[in-house]
């Protein structure tokens, strides 16, 4: 297959299925270069909990919109198309390939497919369906939804606060579903050639979540309340600040306000992850001319350089 000049390759998968340690692997055979797909790896100060690469990886295998962003500052997936269409022009300026890795599904659509002109955010409608949620609880909020729009409820969880009334904010202020503005999404001026694999996972679930677990109980080992206990001294960050609503960082943000004991954390972190990674599988069951690989069997993948 023969490498166009505006070709990028992007490598999806869910949370823990491995895309990092075999995006690092083919950047050192190949003329690659990685820029990170991650909602929370943009911030500074957020590394164990992010799986950020360690300073080691960094050194075989630069990423680029590795800490771009301190915490307190919100990151729109607007940001990262302007970020990441830079930086693949500045890759292929360099005579190399755009690899985009990660697991930000939003971030992948929104710079493939466009993105959906949206409504500025509305404080006293936004405020006014917040106190709703709380005093009738996000499940019905979400219930609400599921009935205005089927397709965006599927893909946020009953308790994603954010983007139930997000979605329900879109609904009251333009009369049109999230999901009906997102679809007329104007498509990207840029011509980027994109070719989509994912990273495979496991037929029995369980072993994913068990990698899942095992990933946390690592973190944890790493210092991750160490680093959230940094961030939560700050004074300035809140559980709403959108890097604290990170999965993870979360969980244990409670746990330092005592709100959940350590077993509590534990187990929410876990369920968090488990639900992430549900969520960007259903992503990707519906994703266009995806091509599924694995660790071991990336030939896929390899042969658009080795028959190049």
């Amino acid at each position: 297959m023969n490498i166009t000049p505006q070709l990028a390759i992007c490598l999806m998968g869910p949370t823990a299925s491995g895309k990092t340690q075999l995006a690092v692997e083919l950047v050192q055979k190949y003329p690659l270069e990685i820029i990170s797909v991650d909602s929370a790896m943009v911030y500074r100060g957020m590394d164990i909990g992010t799986a950020k690469p360690s300073a080691d990886i960094l050194k075989i295998a630069p990423h680029h919109l590795l800490d771009i962003r301190d915490p307190l500052d919100a990151y729109s997936a607007a940001q990262f198309c302007e970020d990441a269409t830079r930086v693949m022009q500045e890759i292929i300026a360099r005579k190399k390939i755009p690899f985009l890795v990660g697991g930000t599904m939003l971030y992948f659509r929104a710079l493939q497919q466009g993105l959906a002109v949206m409504p500025a955010s509305n404080t006293e409608l936004r405020e006014k369906l917040f106190a709703e949620g709380e005093q009738k609880s996000w499940p019905v909020m979400h219930a609400h939804l599921v009935d205005i729009d089927p397709a965006a409820a599927k893909r946020i969880h009953p308790h994603d606060r954010q983007r139930i009334q997000r979605a329900l904010e879109v609904y009251a202020l333009t009369g049109k579903t999230i999901s009906t503005l997102h679809d007329d999404a104007t498509k990207n001026a840029t011509t980027f050639s994109y070719i989509n694999f994912a990273m495979t996972t496991p037929e029995d679930r369980s072993l994913l979540h068990a990698r899942i677990a095992e990933r946390f109980s690592q973190m944890l080992a790493q210092g991750l309340i160490d680093e959230v206990k940094k961030l939560f001294e700050r004074g300035d960050l809140s559980i709403d600040t959108p890097a604290i609503r990170s999965v993870g960082y979360r969980q244990v943000w409670l746990y330092l306000q005592g709100k959940l004991s350590y077993d509590e954390m534990c187990a929410k972190a876990i369920i968090a992850t488990r639900q992430l990674a549900k969520r960007q599988l259903t992503w990707l069951r519906s994703w266009p001319g995806l091509t599924w690989i694995s660790a071991e069997e990336k030939s896929q993948l390899t042969d658009l350089f080795d028959t190049g």
